[in-house]
């Protein structure tokens, strides 16, 4: 059965750092896109960055852009987030999705995704 599972989530105080990770598992998904989608408290789910296939196109949201980084390892089936300087603001549970065939640009506007984790949560305290 393919999964997807977020860990790495936490409680950081503002301008901290954090690393999700994405495992994959039950496919190989060195195919798909992979990205990171964020809900916060009261808010509806936002996308946050995605990655292609091959790793070689990323695209992120203005609200986090310069201070998050997509990455992937297909050797290790595996996606991570870097985010740095955090902000209160930053705080959410943080969803992985993979979806096959999209390009990252249009991971924003995208109407549902191949696979999602159950996500992971990021506290960033003032």
């Amino acid at each position: 059965q393919e999964q997807l599972v977020e860990t790495g989530g936490g409680l950081v105080q503002a301008g901290g750092s954090l690393r999700l990770s994405c495992a994959a598992s039950g496919r190989t998904f060195s195919s798909y896109g992979m990205g990171w989608f964020r809900q916060g408290p009261g808010k509806e789910r936002e996308f946050v960055a995605a990655i292609s296939w091959s790793g070689g196109d990323t695209y992120y949201a203005d609200s986090v852009k310069g201070r998050f980084t997509i990455s992937r390892d297909n050797a290790k089936n595996t996606v991570y987030l870097q985010m740095n300087s955090l902000k209160p603001e930053d705080t959410a549970v943080y969803y992985c999705a993979a979806d096959l065939g999209t390009e990252v640009t249009e991971w924003p506007a995208r109407d549902g995704m191949d696979y999602w984790g159950k996500g992971t949560l990021v506290t960033v305290s003032s």
